[in-house]
Order: structure tokens, then sequence, then C-alpha cells
């Protein structure tokens, strides 16, 4: 028979219900602690909001007369203007035009510079030969070669489209390069020992190794693309947005040329956005502060 008095039992109770709850708070604390060291959750349509912004501060500047209609035109005259390049089919012909161009250019840096990344980074004999001058071309700017370019290929298509080729072509090597070299070796030792083939080690540890580093490259491959494309419309070209652009500036057409750059910021925007897409399918496994 229990000799506690009442008043000792119920400190006892609420003294162990205290011990109970300090653990408790405390891990709770830590969970918060956890949650708010985070970016936090994903904001719908959160990319949108930079560029709303922008949009609102053009909009109050040219509506106040704080922003010169001569060297900026306000929005609404730019979409006005896009309506009547629409109409006439001037926009969508250049638009098609320097899409092509673009394409075509990051498909060959691309495909160059995932093929010598392999090599490279599978190789020692083959990083010694070509991580080199990959890297003395990293230096240059690709721009800074196109008066050699013009002199060997002239400046026709084939001209333009290496130029964007080379801008491409480093991004996907570098990325994806680094991506090889940072494989765990102990994946390479399991592959020994289960005996793989090279096929199959190239399958199953070096293409997923380096994934994340070539969609990395590819962001930085598109982008470097369309800054290619709106410099080499400007050397003689006879279509495209750059050349839609150049006409503009010798007419004094500001709304045209703002035109020009919202449609090399959209091309620009979908592009990186298509890449970052196929990314998160790809890469779902992984978990990242993105979410």
């Amino acid at each position: 028979m229990s000799t506690d008095a009442p008043g000792e039992r119920l400190t006892l109770v609420e003294t162990a219900k205290t011990t109970k709850a300090v653990p408790a708070a405390r891990n709770a604390g830590r969970r918060g602690a956890r949650r708010r060291l985070g970016p936090g959750r994903p904001i719908p349509y959160g990319r949108a909001l930079g560029p709303l912004l922008l949009l609102a501060f053009w909009s109050a500047g040219s509506a106040t007369g704080l922003i010169d209609a001569r060297n900026l035109s306000a929005p609404w005259t730019v979409v006005t203007t896009a309506g009547d390049l629409i109409a006439d089919g001037r926009l969508q012909s250049n638009v098609w035009t320097s899409t092509v161009r673009a394409l075509s250019g990051l498909a060959y840096g691309t495909a160059a510079g995932l093929v010598l990344a392999l090599i490279a980074g599978l190789s020692r004999l083959g990083e010694g030969v070509i991580d080199g001058p990959v890297q003395i071309k990293r230096g240059i700017p690709s721009l800074a070669l196109i008066p050699l370019l013009i002199l060997w290929f002239g400046i026709g298509e084939s001209m333009k489209v290496i130029t964007i080729a080379l801008g491409a072509f480093v991004p996907v090597y570098i990325h994806t390069h680094n991506g090889l070299r940072t494989i765990d070796s102990r994946y390479v030792e399991l592959a020994e020992t289960l005996g793989l083939s090279r096929p199959r080690f190239l399958l199953h540890i070096v293409l997923p190794g380096a994934l994340p580093g070539f969609l990395l490259g590819m962001r930085f491959a598109v982008t470097a693309a369309w800054l290619a494309l709106a410099v080499v419309e400007q050397v003689n070209a006879t279509s495209g947005i750059g050349y839609m652009m150049g006409l503009a500036r010798t007419y004094g057409q500001t709304d045209v040329i703002i035109v020009g750059l919202v449609v090399y910021g959209l091309l620009g925007l979908l592009s990186d956005g298509l890449v970052r897409l196929v990314e998160r399918k790809v890469l779902s496994w992984r978990r990242t502060l993105a979410g």
C-alpha cells in the first residue's frame, strides 16, 4: 500500500510530464530550426515575380514621364509594334530563322562538348591531349574569334553556326568533364569487382554520374547560344531577330529594338525552362534545397 501523499503523487506526475515534454519541445525546436534554415516551400509561379516587378517599374516610369520615350519606348507601344510585326509576318519569319541558327549551333556544340568530355574524362591520355586546348579556348571569348572565322568561312551561315557552336561547346565540356571526374571511385571499384563490361560500366556508372554536370552545362550552353546569335546576326545577315534590330537602329525605331530584345529574352527563358524541366524529371531521385 502506497504511503505517498496525494500532493506528492501529483508533483511526481507533473514532473514526469515535464520531463517528457522537454525532449519533445527540444525536438520540435530542432525541426523548426531545420525548416528555418532552408529556403522554404516553392512559391507558385515565383520565377515570374522578378519580370513582373521590372515590367511594373517600366510602366510606371513611362506613364509618369521619368523614362523618355525616345530612349525607351513604353510597354504598350512595344506591344502595339509587336502586333504590327506579327500582322505582316516579319516577326515570325525572323524568329524562325534565328531559332534554326541557334538550335543548329547548339546541337553541334553540345555533341562536340559531350564527346570530347567523355574522351578526356575516361582516359588520362585523352585528358592530356584535349583538356589543355579546351581550357585555352575557355579563356578566349568566342565572339573574339569572329574576325578569324570570317576569314576562314566567309560571312555566310557557316560562320554564324560555328560561332554559336563554339559558345555552346565549352560549358558542356567543362561541366560534363567535371561530373565524370567527381564520380565516387568506390563505384568504379564496385564495377570492377562485379566484372562489369565496358558498355555496362558506361551505362550504369558513368552516365548517371555525369548527367547532373551535363545538364548544368546545357543550361549555360543554351544561354551562350542565344548570346552568340545576337552578335553574329549583326554581321551581314539578311534575316533574323538581330537583322531586324539592326535595321531598326538605322531608322531610330526604338520600339522594334525593344521587341527584338524581349523576344531574345523570352527564347532564352523558354530554353532554360525546358532544360530545368528535363533536369527535374531525369534527376528526380536527388533531394536538394530546390525541393
